[in-house]
């Protein structure tokens, strides 16, 4: 009986001992764990209320609506100033500006070069159309508040220069009303692309005699950041 124990256990470590070198010389496999999809839900802030900086270029001239002869040649000036971006209910958005903003004309007359340049404080205050997740469209009144006048006259070599500020700019409206429609492009979540066209509504002389009537117009080009 001892010798058949003895055998069955001598058996037994013979078995284990193979099997353990087994394992030892086939490794199971490793497992690797389940790689993770990792889903963003796209950012929606169309209801964020959202602060701005905007700067372009104006190219601006003059027209006069009741003359259709009337012709003046583009300067080009510049925009700066802040924005407001307000929800409505979507598509529709508020969107208010302070700007300050170069306009003017440059005329050419058998006597010389006539240049003048003024400058204004723009308060757009607009209807923005969210059209596309990228693409909006603005349209709406604004009111301009005249603070300087520079007029230059050129004839050959000799230049003379004028300048007219607000209080002195007798004959002249200061300020007017006119109307903005543009259109925006946004290159990110918080630059967008901006064209713009405005044009007075009201003529820029206050007596019709003193100086002729007409009206700004002008191209505007920039970009707007938001935060």
């Amino acid at each position: 009986m001892k010798k058949l124990t003895f055998f069955a256990i001598l058996l037994f470590m013979a078995t284990a001992g193979t099997v353990n070198a087994q394992m030892r010389r086939y490794p199971p496999p490793r497992r690797y764990p389940p790689a993770r999809t990792t889903y963003r839900r796209p950012v929606d802030d169309f209801y964020r209320v959202k602060f701005g900086i905007v700067a372009g270029a104006n190219i601006s001239n003059i027209v006069n609506i009741n003359n259709a002869n009337f012709n003046t040649n583009t300067i080009v000036g510049w925009n700066v100033g802040a924005s407001l971006d307000i929800p409505i209910v979507r598509p529709l958005s508020f969107e208010g500006e302070v700007l300050f903003s170069q306009k003017g004309y440059k005329a050419y007359t058998a006597d010389g070069d006539f240049t003048q340049r003024t400058n204004w404080i723009d308060v757009p205050l607009l209807a923005k159309f969210q059209l596309a997740p990228a693409f909006n469209l603005v349209v709406g009144p604004q009111i301009s508040f005249l603070t300087s006048t520079k007029n230059t006259y050129r004839s050959g070599f000799n230049s003379v220069s004028e300048e007219v500020y607000t209080r002195d700019a007798d004959g002249f409206n200061k300020s007017l009303v006119g109307g903005v429609i543009g259109v925006g492009i946004d290159l990110s979540p918080n630059v967008e692309l901006r064209g713009r066209y405005t044009l007075d509504l009201q003529d820029n002389s206050s007596d019709g005699v003193t100086y002729p009537d007409y009206r700004n117009q002008v191209f505007q080009v920039g970009l707007g950041f938001k935060f």
